[in-house]
């Protein structure tokens, strides 16, 4: 694994100094087509690089987005007869921080960006920014931090200011100057349900988000990116099988457009059959009450398969790259940083 690596001849006093001032942010982007491959310094567990690896990668990638745009537009289908009025454009959007004055950086999150095109105007709509999550500092709170904490204990614990330090990273990110010189509006994260965890259909029906279901308690997932600032709610849209987690700041359903919706529906509801066939590709669709599971064996499977071991494992490795490249040697300085944070 590469990436963009510390410098150590840097002093420490250097980078105390640039992390407790305010926080320098890096943004490189590179569409998501066929021709699709991922930098050195992309998480491999990514849902988009994960696609781009091996010896179908063309296919799988050229499929992927046949899936998104045939699902776009079943859900744009007003004045669409043909059900090709649209189409998406993806774009990967890597975000650097730097941690000292000589502008050496680490990689800190990747995020999805869509753009619509509507090919009978001839418009470019910007979509929504978000969608997709990576983050290698995730990645070092699950993979490292959480199970060294639980390592020989009966009860599970979370340690104390789990995920704090990624919130205000994250927060700090969303507040910058450079998040709103490349970002209409705030992002909006589309993952999978808990399979821990029970959903209720409620009677709220949204035109384009579909039913509304709430869960029976909080997941982690839930409490970790609360820390991140954001919200959830749980819709299953028209067509889906099961509902998807929706992670938002302000109000999702006043915020934005039903075609920006769309766009992060058929995008992610195109990752999630992929990676999650078993909830997202079932052969039954979630009813008034719902329980997701990962050993659901009525379900069907795309062309495009993946290694669901390989990337727990890379999660792993990645985790402990996080750990020995950013979290350990500036701890102090994170720490702090992180202590006196303030929107």
């Amino acid at each position: 694994m590469k990436a963009i690596i510390l410098n150590d001849k840097n002093s420490m006093e250097n980078i105390q100094h640039t992390i407790e001032n305010d926080l320098t942010f890096r943004l490189k982007s590179i569409c998501f087509d066929e021709h699709y491959t991922p930098s050195s310094s992309t998480r491999r567990t990514t849902n988009f690089a994960n696609l781009a690896i091996g010896a179908n990668r063309q296919e799988n990638l050229r499929n992927a987005i046949n899936m998104m745009n045939h699902r776009f537009n079943t859900l744009a289908s007003w004045d669409n007869p043909n059900n090709n009025r649209y189409s998406l454009e993806l774009e990967i959007v890597s975000v650097d921080l730097d941690i000292d004055a000589s502008a050496t950086t680490f990689p800190l999150i990747e995020i999805l960006k869509t753009h619509i095109i509507d090919h009978k105007t001839g418009k470019h709509i910007e979509g929504i920014a978000g969608n997709n999550f990576s983050s290698y500092v995730r990645d070092y709170d699950f993979s490292i931090q959480l199970l060294e904490h639980n390592k020989g204990k009966d009860l599970f614990s979370i340690p104390k200011s789990f995920g704090e330090l990624h919130g205000n990273l994250f927060k700090s990110f969303v507040q910058s100057e450079r998040y709103k010189e490349h970002f209409m509006k705030p992002p909006v994260m589309c993952l999978s349900v808990s399979e821990n965890r029970t959903y209720h259909r409620t009677g709220n029906q949204h035109p384009i988000l579909g039913f509304e279901y709430e869960s029976d308690k909080s997941s982690l997932t839930v409490q970790y990116f609360k820390k991140m600032g954001l919200q959830v709610r749980y819709f299953m849209p028209t067509n889906s099988v099961a509902p998807f987690a929706f992670y938002f700041f302000g109000d999702l359903l006043a915020d934005y457009t039903n075609l920006e919706l769309i766009s992060t529906i058929s995008t992610m509801d195109t990752f999630q059959k992929i990676y999650r066939p078993e909830i997202y590709n079932a052969n039954s669709i979630a009813g008034a009450c719902y329980k997701p599971s990962l050993n659901n064996q009525d379900h069907s499977i795309t062309k495009i398969i993946y290694n669901r071991e390989e990337r727990t494992q890379l999660g792993i490795e990645q985790g402990k790259f996080a750990e020995k490249h950013f979290i350990t040697p500036y701890k102090s300085a994170l720490e702090q940083w992180s202590a006196n944070f303030t929107l």
